[in-house]
């Protein structure tokens, strides 16, 4: 006589459950876009019922914003650290390019492209849209700030430099669809050409090649996603 063994359920915590729920379905936006986030998707994926999902996300929008923001606000702490101790402004501004500019930064690119066309139609996703461009201009003019204030940029209006920085690291990246690079490297490195130009920097200065990078694991981490990407991205 055989014994039937059940497996045992461990029940979660209600904030636990729904950082899970966050985390499966940042990862379905990474690997195939936004629109494929759906309440019996993730159920799946979690091995739970499309129910319980929408429990604690009875619209999937909430969702979709909720994955939208964790992947692109985990990417620029990676890129832009908040009191970065022992690094200079210039540093932290190569280190952003470095890592910002590479091939593993496309699927970032993907999913703005993305969410930029469906925030059109979604009032949610739209608001975090929003609320992450202010923080990603925010982070970047108080890093040029910082320069400013210690000598190592000129600048009259630090804000509009960052917008003009990242107006180019958009157009830049609405190419990241397609299956070649857009061009020469003088065009790769326009948007760190346009923020030597805008802090009174000598050409070059922010140069991503790994040979000049400032620090020299730069090289090893461009050519792959910043590491809260990395994971997600395993996960499919």
């Amino acid at each position: 006589m055989t014994s039937r063994v059940q497996r045992r359920r461990i029940r979660k915590s209600p904030a636990a459950r729904r950082a899970e729920m966050v985390d499966a379905a940042a990862s379905v936006a990474l690997a195939e876009g936004l629109e494929g986030i759906t309440l019996r998707r993730i159920g799946e994926r979690l091995d739970v019922r499309p129910g319980l999902v929408s429990h604690y996300f009875p619209v999937v929008d909430e969702l979709v914003a909720e994955a939208f923001g964790q992947v692109v606000g985990a990417e620029l702490d990676t890129l832009v650290p908040q009191g970065r101790a022992g690094d200079t402004p210039v540093e932290r501004l190569a280190r952003f390019f470095a890592l910002a500019t590479g091939d593993g930064h496309d699927a970032l690119s993907r999913l703005w492209i993305n969410a930029r066309h469906l925030s059109r139609y979604r009032p949610v996703l739209r608001d975090r849209v929003g609320c992450q461009e202010t923080q990603w201009r925010g982070r970047l003019e108080q890093l040029i700030r910082d320069g400013v204030g210690s000598g190592h940029f000129r600048t009259a209006d630090p804000c509009a430099s960052a917008v003009q920085i990242l107006v180019v690291m958009d157009g830049l990246a609405a190419h990241a669809n397609t299956e070649t690079g857009i061009g020469p490297r003088s065009v790769n490195r326009l948007a760190a050409a346009t923020a030597e130009r805008e802090l009174g920097l000598a050409d070059g200065t922010l140069s991503a090649d790994p040979a000049q990078a400032a620090d020299p694991a730069q090289a090893a981490h461009r050519a792959h996603p910043a590491p809260r990407t990395a994971v997600l991205l395993a996960a499919h």
